[in-house]
């Protein structure tokens, strides 16, 4: 049984001394429908449990606690009104707190638009062991922290700073945190770049920490948040740069009917959470700490000397000494908290001389995207009608079924301090646009059907703290084409700025959830390693889009290939760093030539390429469990594969399928024992000719035989028509 946190406690410093019992929410044995939500500690101070049911009420999260005696106590939680900033009605992340079956006097969520406790008045305790649970009542993002019940009638928990200190002796937790070891890198952030980071500095031979604060890696690019990953790799003077992130990157996957053509916002594994996995576990000289917070740094002069970072379940804290560390956590967390320098906002024309900088600097970043799709169901589905959130009518209407990146919030706010109004703000939008089409459009016939069925509830952000290191890139560079000695990954993409959009401005002044993209052209350019660590930190990299970059410049190096090499340069150098007893300044002053012998042949381990070559065209057995099918076809932008599905009860119930295509691999898992026989469509892919471009099924267990099934392999013009087809089946 999972260990619950709470304490019968005396707290002389309270004056009195209340009996309390304490129950962090996160810390549930089940959370039922309940989702934990890590993603603002440094704000309120703790992760809590999210109601994220999309309008449908969630499955109670429920816990057993024991009581040093029964009688009566007082119940408090901690909770908020999430509306309530906006002086919105309705208050719809309502709940309620069951002992026993039993709902407490108040209904929470209702009142306060901070963090508070909220007293739910008194609760009977009958017995000394108890079901306690969190029961939603609206599916609407409800929010619960901690729950926490006292004899005395007159006791109130303590809020602000003396918070912390309440906490942390409520729950037993010890102030001195864990020892989790020395290592040579200590990565923090577990996106793309702090993933590759670590990957590359472990098969260079370095013992490495990655600590990342949630359940998944891959950040944007997770099954969380559903941003395809953009940019191109392996390219130029390092064609070893990318080899790493090929490995991570989901390649394409099937593709979901209800959307238009876009890769983002679409199911769960078209994302490959499982591989980004695989990958880093396969890895000896790596420890992976997943849902583990970065919280706070000791310092050694100019040097970080260890991290501190606290288990989102438990509450335990653990300290991370090492020579180098690596801030991988896009909003620059690690740096900040050591006092690196950073910038905010865009740069002034009057300071960079950028032309698509404005004349004179300000605050205002590119936004956060809480993307959101729905799916057509056999029956009509209602959805609520929503008076707390923004109101729309028929000319503010967003009409259609998904939200794309450019349901982009928070351009004008601090998207570190702010980040939990900024995603409340996007829910009343998504929630109050659904509502108008599903309720009261003109045209809502369309939508009967229409089932909301995702909606981020983490941000994917685009832009906030930048770290500055001993080059500050700039557009001049970029456009210039600037040629630095110390040039290493290929930024691809154009230079991507985003602002609010002018149409949606017009309509909610000061609310704006809609931005646009202004374009500008550029060539594949280098980007100099010295932007990879920070000028004042000595012994601080950082990878991802906290480098050292102007907001212009930031428009193109953002992109997760692009971050993702950019991980593969950092754990390079570290490596090198160690072998030679230097910084990351040092690697360039004295080392530069090792570096880029490195990134020229890379530390992949997947040679896609070199495995095509060794597969033979049309359909074959590369051994029991590995069926092969191999078109001969030219260079195709778009072909779509289809793979038919025989299912066999015999068969694995745990395999693959891999799309080796234009030098990458897709993988997607199958069950071969279900369903009828079917086409399963994969996907549409890139095909670089030259016969390096196949489908196969890997069967995990090789004993268990399967019934191969054939292939179609569509040639696709820009319009979607087929303009040639293959088909390949197993030889009789």
């Amino acid at each position: 049984m999972k260990l619950i946190n709470l304490l019968f406690l005396c707290l002389p410093l309270m004056g009195a001394a209340p009996q309390v019992v304490m129950v962090e929410a996160e810390s549930f044995e089940s959370h039922g429908g309940w989702t934990v939500d890590a993603q603002f500690i440094d704000q309120m101070g703790s992760p809590f449990l999210l109601a994220h049911g999309l309008g449908a009420p969630v499955a109670d999260a429920s816990t057993k606690v024991s009581f040093p005696s029964t009688g009566t106590y007082r119940v408090w939680v901690r909770t908020r009104d999430w509306v309530a900033k906006w002086k919105a009605a309705g208050a719809p992340g309502k709940f309620q707190v069951l002992v026993n079956g039993t709902p407490a006097k108040a209904t929470f969520g209702t009142e306060g638009a901070d963090w508070h406790w909220q007293d739910g008045g008194t609760v009977n305790i009958g017995a000394k062991s108890v079901t306690v649970a969190l029961h939603d009542l609206t599916g609407f993002d409800g929010r619960c922290d901690a729950i926490l019940f006292t004899r005395d009638q007159k006791f109130t928990p303590p809020a602000g700073e003396a918070l912390a200190g309440f906490r942390r002796q409520a729950l037993g937790l010890s102030a001195t945190p864990e020892d989790a070891g020395k290592f040579d890198l200590v990565v923090v952030g577990g996106g793309m770049a702090g993933t590759t980071a670590a990957v590359s500095a472990a098969r260079m031979g370095i013992k490495v920490a990655l600590i990342q604060n949630r359940p998944v890696l891959g950040g944007n690019s997770s099954s969380e948040v559903r941003v395809f990953p953009g940019g191109r790799t392996m390219l130029g003077l390092n064609p070893g740069l990318g080899a790493v992130e090929n490995e991570l990157d989901p390649g394409g996957g099937p593709q979901l009917k209800l959307v238009d053509g876009s890769r983002n916002a679409r199911d769960a594994e078209f994302y490959a959470d499982e591989k980004k996995t695989y990958v880093v576990k396969s890895e000896k000289n790596i420890q992976l700490f997943l849902n583990t917070h970065a919280l706070k740094v000791e310092m050694n002069g100019k040097k970080i000397a260890a991290v501190i970072a606290r288990d989102v379940r438990t509450g335990k804290d653990l300290r991370f000494s090492g020579a180098l560390f690596a801030d991988c956590t896009g909003d620059a967390t690690l740096g900040f908290l050591a006092g690196a320098d950073y910038r905010v906002g865009r740069e002034g024309k009057d300071e960079t001389g950028e032309t698509l900088a404005p004349e004179k600097g300000d605050r205002q970043v590119m936004g956060s995207s809480y993307m959101w799709y729905a799916e057509e169901a056999k029956a009509a589905v209602p959805f609520p009608v929503t008076p707390w959130a923004l109101e729309f009518n028929e000319r503010t209407a967003m009409r259609g079924s998904k939200g794309d990146w450019d349901w982009e919030v928070g351009m004008l706010q601090d998207q570190v301090a702010e980040a939990e109004s900024i995603r409340d703000h996007t829910y009343r939008a998504i929630y109050g646009n659904w509502s108008f089409l599903k309720n009261h459009a003109e045209n809502r016939g369309i939508y009967d059907k229409q089932k909301l069925s995702w909606v981020a509830y983490v941000a994917g952000k685009r832009e906030s703290r930048r770290l500055m290191g001993d080059i500050v890139l700039k557009e001049q560079d970029m456009l210039g084409r600037v040629d630095y000695p110390d040039g290493s990954v290929s930024t691809t993409w154009t230079i991507d700025l985003h602002y609010p959009k002018p149409e949606n401005t017009a309509n909610f002044p000061g609310q704006e959830f809609r931005s646009i993209a202004k374009f500008t052209k550029l060539d594949p350019y280098l980007i100099p390693y010295r932007c990879f660590y920070s000028r004042n930190v000595e012994n601080l990299f950082m990878a991802g889009r906290n480098i050292s970059v102007t907001h212009v410049a930031l428009g193109s190096v953002r992109v997760q290939r692009t971050t993702g090499m950019m991980g593969e340069v950092v754990g390079m150098a570290a490596a090198i760093a160690r072998q030679h007893d230097t910084t990351p300044r040092g690697v360039y002053q004295d080392y530069l030539a090792d570096l880029k012998e490195y990134m020229k042949k890379g530390v992949g381990r997947e040679d896609n390429v070199n495995l095509a070559a060794h597969t033979p065209l049309g359909f074959s057995k590369s051994s029991p469990g590995i069926v092969n099918w191999k078109p001969t076809l030219a260079s195709a932008a778009g072909v779509r594969v289809w793979l038919r599905i025989n299912p066999d009860a015999s068969a694995d119930r745990d395999a693959t399928i891999e799309i080796i295509h234009n030098g990458s691999k897709a993988v997607r898992r199958i069950d071969l024992t279900e369903g009828e026989p079917r086409w399963l469509d994969l996907g549409m892919f890139a095909f670089t000719g030259n016969n390096t471009d196949f489908v196969r099924i890997v069967s995990q267990n090789p004993d268990k035989p399967f019934k191969p099934g054939a292939a179609k392999f569509e040639v696709l013009r820009a319009d979607s028509a087929t303009v040639r087809a293959t088909l390949m089946v197993e030889p009789k």
